[in-house]
C-alpha cells in the first residue's frame, strides 16, 4: 500500500508562513523524486517545487524566492516552506512521488491553504 499523506495546511494572512509536511509510506523514499503540485479554484494543476532523488531542487517563476522544497530520508518526509504568502497562492496543494525506474507515480489527497488580505 503506497500513501502520501499531505498536513500543514490551513488559514493565514498575506505575508505570513506555513510549511507543508507529505509523510510517505509503502515506497522506498530515497529512489523518488518528490514534488509539490497545487491547484488553484478554476486553475489547472501546476508544479510548484520538486526535489529530485540526489537533493536537487527546481521551483516555479512564481515560488522562487519565497518557497523551500526539502526532503528527509530518514523520515520519508518531503516538505515545502512557504514564506510570505500572498493570496494567489491560495489552493490545494498535493504531494506527488515518482519511483525510480518505473511508470507509476503517486498522488496525496491535497491540504488547503488559503491566503487571505
Amino acid at each position: 500500500q503506497v500513501q502520501l499523506v499531505e498536513s500543514g495546511g490551513g488559514l493565514v494572512q498575506a505575508g505570513g508562513s506555513l510549511r507543508l509536511s507529505c509523510a510517505a509510506s509503502g515506497i522506498t523514499f530515497s529512489l523518488n523524486d518528490m514534488d509539490w503540485y497545487r491547484q488553484g479554484p478554476g486553475k489547472q494543476r501546476e508544479l510548484v517545487a520538486g526535489i529530485t532523488r540526489f537533493g536537487t531542487t527546481n521551483y516555479a517563476d512564481s515560488a522562487k524566492g519565497r518557497f523551500t522544497i526539502s526532503r528527509d530520508n530518514g523520515k520519508d518526509t518531503v516538505y515545502l516552506r512557504m514564506n510570505n504568502l500572498k493570496p494567489e497562492d491560495t489552493a490545494t496543494y498535493y504531494c506527488h512521488a515518482k519511483p525510480l525506474g518505473g511508470p507509476k507515480d503517486y498522488w496525496g489527497q491535497g491540504t488547503q491553504v488559503t491566503v487571505s488580505s
